[in-house]
């Protein structure tokens, strides 16, 4: 693909004139035009390498032409149709495709519009869960953990342990309990795997005592925390042990897998790492893979079994879960995925990147990478030694990622996972479809950006 012509691109498009309000009211947002595959270009005539697939969404790369097609020929057939009236067969067809991919007995597909919309469904389906069961069981709290994003609607919002997220929107927020991550590389039991005994996974288990598992439907966890956190992967024995306390409480076990599901850590989805079926997957960014908003809560069939013998009607919805346009795209970005075995492909990228970033281990800015397939953090430090954290004030981590954006890749910055205020790190995470050209184009623009970092600081 040619980079599109500036004059061309540009007609009716202000960026000083815009009427968009963005999150960052204050930042100069390029104005994308065109992409291909791993690339993205702007208005001006640059080309970005998207080493994070905008926000770990678009993982089967820019330009799909066959997605495009079944996008087209879906609007022309028809666009919308209303969930509680009518079925369609690209709802049928993207749930059936979910279902072949999906840890045995999670095989029912509730669709919803969205990451936050996928957490709020898994949120009120365990309270509802409990009362088909019993109508007076007072199981509704959610055990979440600190320092992980699960959505930034207001119960999801509720279950996020991410402090900058939360902070302004506190009084809204429902008091659910919150224990640490597996976050290994600043451990707060002084541990170190593999022989750690995974205490942080045996915070569930203190924490149900505390609160009485008789009020607590369900635990939430991302299986790998994405973006508030970069990229922790957790001890083996971490999902596995926390997989029998919920079950020894009685009590959801569901697996936040927005950002990490669908082939991004070089599996179907991260639980597939150590064998875990969890109750509930929620699910979205790599399902359409950016080409529309789609997101879902994958159900295992014990639950819906228990909703057809009770009242037979789950009470929640949206005006768009279902639509067909959305699944249309979603199908056609599964059948895609799964044609190319973007899958396996990913899990030998993932390798060949994490050895690619092999140097960072010198730079004096860099105190850990982390990961599991294209699905990496970096985190940023003051000290090595010491592993202390930039200080706050700096907003390092948006620093850090205008350093690698002037070599031409775009990575995804974070912060406050130390304290809740201080920490900077960064999430790289292209597309599926890279291949090791552009792998090694993607980890040298990383490194040239984070050396001119770290001579900056000096």
């Amino acid at each position: 693909m040619s980079t599109p012509s500036p004059d061309a691109s540009r007609k009716g498009v202000s960026k000083r004139m815009s009427h968009v309000f963005f999150r960052d009211v204050r930042k100069e947002h390029p104005v994308i035009v065109g992409g291909e595959g791993v690339y993205l270009f702007d208005d001006q005539g640059r080309r970005y390498l998207d080493g994070c697939s905008g926000a770990l969404v678009a993982n089967i790369g820019h330009g799909v032409e066959p997605v495009a097609r079944a996008i087209y020929e879906q609007a022309r057939k028809v666009a919308f149709t209303h969930l509680s009236r009518f079925s369609s067969l690209p709802i049928q067809r993207l749930a059936e495709l979910i279902a072949t991919i999906s840890p045995p007995g999670l095989n029912r597909v509730y669709f919803v519009s969205g990451g936050s919309e996928a957490t709020e469904t898994a949120l009120k389906l365990s309270r509802q869960y409990f009362l088909e069961r019993d109508k007076n069981s007072q199981k509704h709290l959610v055990i979440s953990r600190w320092h992980c994003f699960h959505g930034n609607t207001l119960g999801a919002l509720s279950m996020t342990g991410l402090v900058p997220r939360r902070k302004r929107y506190t009084p809204y927020l429902l008091n659910f309990p919150k224990i640490n991550p597996p976050y290994c590389y600043r451990c707060p039991h002084g541990r170190t795997p593999p022989d750690c005994r995974v205490p942080c996974a045996y915070e569930l288990e203190v924490m149900l005592k505390q609160v009485g598992p008789e009020y607590v439907a369900a635990f939430i966890a991302e299986p790998v925390v994405g973006a508030a956190a970069g990229a922790l992967v957790p001890p083996p024995e971490y999902l596995p042990t926390v997989r029998q306390i919920c079950d020894r409480y009685d009590i959801l076990l569901i697996a936040d897998e927005v950002m990490c599901g669908f082939g991004r850590t070089g599996r179907h989805f991260a639980v597939d790492h150590w064998g875990v079926v969890p109750d509930v997957i929620t699910a979205a960014k790599g399902m359409a893979a950016g080409y529309a908003p789609l997101g879902a809560a994958i159900v295992h069939e014990k639950i819906w079994e228990v909703f057809r013998q009770g009242s037979g009607r789950f009470e929640h919805g949206h005006t768009y879960g279902g639509n067909p346009l959305a699944c249309a795209a979603g199908a056609a970005v599964l059948e895609y995925y799964l044609e190319h075995d973007l899958v396996s492909h990913c899990r030998q990228l993932g390798e060949l990147l994490l050895a690619e970033l092999a140097p960072l281990k010198d730079n004096p800015v860099v105190g850990d990478v982390r990961g599991l397939g294209l699905m990496l953090g970096v985190e940023l430090v003051q000290d090595r030694a010491t592993r202390t954290p930039l200080p706050a004030s700096r907003g390092m981590a948006e620093v850090a990622t205008q350093f690698i954006l002037k070599q031409g890749v775009v990575v995804y910055p974070g912060n406050g996972m130390v304290d809740g205020v201080a920490g900077d790190q960064f999430l790289i995470g292209p597309p599926l479809v890279i291949n090791e050209a552009e792998v090694r184009q993607l980890a040298q623009g990383v490194i040239a950006g984070l050396d001119e970092l770290a001579r900056e600081l000096a």
